[in-house]
């Protein structure tokens, strides 16, 4: 299992548009991919359960990843975590 911390620095958190992004992303990975916030974890190929976090600008969650491809989903998902989902 690969798992990295990221805040999140774009405006509006993971709300439509970047929960959009973030699920595509996720979801063209074969693993397991989910998101923990506040403890509380989410499944990352659902935009119902990323949009249910409510994560916001400067929130921090961890994504996780586990089966094949683990550690190239984690990377892209930081990454697009981290360049702020080209807002």
């Amino acid at each position: 299992m690969k798992e990295a911390s990221v805040i999140l620095i774009n405006a509006t958190g993971l709300h439509a548009r970047p929960a959009s992004m973030f699920v595509k992303e996720a979801s063209s990975y074969a693993c397991d991919v989910t998101v923990e916030k506040d403890g509380t974890e989410y499944n990352a190929k659902s935009i119902m359960g990323i949009l249910s976090m409510g994560a916001m600008k400067g929130d921090e969650i961890t994504v996780r990843a586990n089966g094949e491809g683990e550690e190239e989903a984690v990377k892209a998902l930081a990454a697009l975590i981290e360049t702020g989902f080209g807002e």
